[in-house]
């Protein structure tokens, strides 16, 4: 009895490890918000997540935004729909791609996965998980300390791919890729919920 009871409390659900990358996505972005400089540190404030402080920002139409484009994301996890969220960093004046920070998914379940109700059932702890998507936030707040300095006014929009039978929410629109001219790139940590993998990697501009 004991054992089963041990198993569900740490078994994850499909929506579970959809709810862990949306929370990694969203507190991986507010970092790199935070981190390379696209609005001012004051209108940031600490929250305490994954065991870390983070910085997320207080602007309401940065939160709104991110808001609906994870809701969106959320639900095309537990489908099966995502396939990589790029954050692209430009320059506001001449629309150059500075940065590009490359949120790679693979799912991991299988048809050995075990099911709950008909919902595949993860096979690692939360508290593994937990730690793993921790040391990938340290890592992107460390990465500053090596990008290229961004020294020019810059924005941000998140490009979404996704498998082709979905249907778009009609405010989104379509974009083409977004290449930077002479860049390199920078490989970080990944973390697997046993369902979902993360992959993520930053591309830089290189002077």
């Amino acid at each position: 009895m004991s054992s089963t009871v041990q198993k569900s409390k740490n078994a994850i659900t499909l929506k579970g490890s959809a709810k862990l990358v949306t929370d990694y996505l969203n507190y991986g972005i507010n970092s790199i918000l935070f981190q390379r400089g696209i609005y001012p540190s004051e209108s940031f404030k600490s929250e305490e997540h994954f065991g870390l402080s983070i910085l997320v920002s207080t602007d309401e139409k940065i939160n709104e935004f991110l808001s609906a484009v994870l809701g969106q994301i959320k639900e095309w996890l537990v489908q099966g729909k995502l396939e990589k969220l790029s954050l692209i960093i430009t320059n506001v004046t001449n629309k150059e791609v500075m940065e590009r920070w490359d949120f790679k998914l693979k799912y991991e379940a299988t048809k050995e996965t075990s099911e709950e109700n008909g919902e595949p059932i993860g096979t690692k702890e939360l508290k593994v998980i937990q730690n793993e998507i921790r040391d990938v936030l340290r890592q992107i707040c460390s990465t500053v300390s090596f990008l290229p300095l961004l020294d020019c006014p810059c924005a941000f929009d998140l490009l979404i791919y996704t498998k082709p039978d979905i249907e778009v929410p009609d405010q989104w629109g379509e974009t083409g890729p977004c290449f930077i001219a002479n860049s390199e790139e920078l490989q970080l940590r990944s973390f697997s919920t046993s369902l979902h993998r993360m992959d993520t990697v930053v591309s830089y501009k290189v002077e």
